[in-house]
């Protein structure tokens, strides 16, 4: 009886282990900007992309500047099945074009 009693103290540990981590890893790991503190044109864009974004879509942004167009990326990944995947397409996208347009602010995902 104490083989089965250890094993099921040893079971429910892993599985309280496995919660705990589960929920400190469903945390968003990116940082994160609200839609409505996005520049207009980025807010614009992103609600002419809203149609065709499903539950899974995210995008992510970054900005040097509220007006210059040419100091801002907006990146979204909307034809995907899983959240976590659109999230890490959305900023790895924003990052590739942030490198290469030199903006210093750092990619952010939007919630809307």
């Amino acid at each position: 009886m104490e083989g089965v009693v250890y094993m099921y103290r040893s079971y429910l540990r892993g599985a309280c282990l496995a919660l705990a981590f589960g929920l400190a890893r469903a945390t968003a790991p990116y940082p994160t900007v609200p839609l409505k503190d996005l520049p207009d044109g980025l807010r614009s864009t992103f609600q002419q992309l809203k149609p065709e974004m499903n539950e899974f879509s995210h995008c992510a942004a970054a900005w040097d500047s509220q007006n210059d167009g040419d100091r801002m990326v907006f990146k979204c990944s909307i034809y995907i099945k899983m959240s976590a995947e659109g999230e890490r397409r959305a900023m790895q996208y924003c990052e590739e074009k942030r490198a290469e347009k030199k903006i210093k602010a750092p990619c952010r995902l939007v919630q809307p």
